[in-house]
């Protein structure tokens, strides 16, 4: 699978011992985080949520991490100057396998999340969220205009 232009994926590594583990998730070395975050907030969601789509019209960069549960993201790419318009990425990502993904907040993004356990979804925003005039558009996830099943085996 190639990533939409924009779209990064990079694999965290677990350090674990008989206590537990420990897992980085952001430095300021790594480029992935380019440019940097302004903020970061954690989501915890339920079993089959689906919180999905969104984008960003300000250009915002979004960056997903998920240390519980298991998730999939979507993202879709409509973006008219884009050499990838019209593409679809997806990615399970959670405690089995942990990696932080780069997401170009002009293209419609989402999770659902998968298994039996809640999910916590971390995000590094390069923005700040603004209260008073949010940096977002909404469709639902079901949304014809994006050619994306939530249901769907993932191919990566």
């Amino acid at each position: 699978m190639s990533n939409i232009n924009g779209v990064e994926c990079r694999d965290l590594q677990v350090n674990a011992d008989e206590r537990g583990h420990l897992v980085e998730i952001f430095r300021d070395d790594w480029d992935l985080y380019d440019p940097a975050p302004e903020m970061s907030y954690y989501s915890l969601s339920y079993p089959g949520i689906i919180r999905a789509w969104h984008k960003h019209v300000e250009g915002q960069i979004d960056h997903f991490v998920c240390p519980q549960g298991r998730i999939k993201v979507g993202i879709y790419d409509d973006r008219d100057e884009s050499p990838t318009k019209g593409e679809v990425n997806t990615f399970i990502i959670g405690e089995h396998n942990q990696k932080a993904i780069r997401i170009p907040g002009d293209c419609w993004h989402g999770f659902k999340v998968i298994g039996d356990e809640q999910a916590m979804l971390i995000n590094f925003p390069t923005k700040p969220y603004d209260y008073e005039n949010p940096d977002e558009e909404r469709l639902p996830h079901d949304t014809d205009k994006i050619p994306f099943d939530w249901e769907a085996e993932p191919h990566q």
